[in-house]
């Protein structure tokens, strides 16, 4: 046992400095050949010398501080403490991921760090009552469509909604879509798939949680003979609703210039402008997740054309004015 050991002590002694050490967390020799001791490995200083600058050679980031004793902790790691708390941040938000699988990769992630660090980002952690899927496959469902697109493979599978019973309810009586996977993405804290249809040339979105039972099949895909730009496509969908695609021309205050350009990116051209109000022209799907977006500015906001699509706004309003002029 003692030489099983001694065989595995580089390791036990990466472990040791990976998980209890950081800048703010050292470790003098005595502790070192402690700790070494609690997984059966007994040391001496000079062997243990050895083995640091052996894990320094190969790429271990070993630094040491002097006081009256030499102190020994890892310095620079693939992840700092900044970037692991993003991870935590996104994972605990994102509402595709569920509560339990949330705990897991956090609890993965901590694993990049030490063991006081590690506490810090437990302190950041707040997902109880947080808005999450309930469906538990959407991490294997990402990972078909991956090995679908890589493999050029159409897949199938089955959509379902909620009805107001929380009971699942199959689109097309619970029959199989056929698909050409195009694309992943991420939009308004959800995952959803992008497809192509060569029948209509168009493309079309699936939200991932909301996909059962995808399985790979050996038709290849069929896709559009032009390149697809995911970001373009995102830029026309508005909480990936779609709709019949417009060049829409709208109005905003001057103070909303940022908003413009967060939603529509920064080369979205600027037709005309005056010292209180600029005129945008934008591609987009015009849905009525659309128009209330508009509407969510006020006077702020106003569609100029086309005429079709400010008569849309023009229902909308109405239909909203008419719902509360009854109460």
């Amino acid at each position: 046992m003692k030489s099983s050991n001694q065989k595995l002590k580089l390791l036990y002694l990466a472990k040791i400095l990976m998980e209890q050490t950081d800048e703010e967390h050292t470790l003098t020799m005595p502790e070192i050949i402690e700790e070494l001791g609690k997984f059966g490995v007994p040391a001496e200083r000079k062997s243990v010398y050895d083995n640091l600058e052996s894990l320094s050679l190969f790429g271990f980031d070993i630094c040491t501080t002097k006081t009256k004793t030499t102190n020994y902790y890892i310095g620079s790691r693939d992840f700092e403490l900044p970037e692991l708390k993003l991870l935590v941040d996104s994972v605990q938000s994102s509402k595709f991921i569920t509560h339990k699988k949330s705990l897991e990769l956090i609890s993965k992630i901590e694993k990049l760090t030490s063991r006081e660090n590690a506490k810090k980002l437990q302190r950041q952690v707040f997902i109880t009552n947080r808005v999450k899927t309930l469906n538990e496959q959407i991490y294997y469902n990402v990972d078909k469509i991956h090995e679908a697109i890589a493999g050029n493979r159409q897949i199938t599978f089955k959509y379902f909604n909620y009805n107001v019973n929380k009971q699942k309810i199959y689109r097309k009586n619970g029959e199989l879509y056929t698909e050409s996977p195009v694309a992943l993405s991420w939009d308004d804290e959800n995952y959803y798939l992008i497809t192509y249809k060569k029948k209509y040339d168009s493309f079309t979105h699936y939200r991932v949680d909301k996909m059962e039972q995808i399985e790979i099949t050996e038709a290849e895909r069929t896709l559009s003979d032009k390149p697809f730009d995911l970001s373009e496509y995102s830029k026309t969908m508005f909480q990936m609703y779609g709709g019949k695609e417009e060049d829409v021309s709208i109005e905003f205050s001057n103070d909303l210039v940022g908003v413009a350009i967060d939603r529509f990116g920064k080369d979205v051209p600027i037709i005309e402008s005056d010292e209180n109000h600029f005129v945008c022209k934008a591609k987009v799907a015009v849905s009525p997740h659309f128009l209330s977006w508009i509407m969510g500015f006020g006077k702020k906001a106003k569609i100029i054309s086309p005429k079709s699509v400010v008569d849309e706004m023009r229902t909308l309003a109405k239909d909203i004015y008419e719902v509360y002029e009854k109460q």
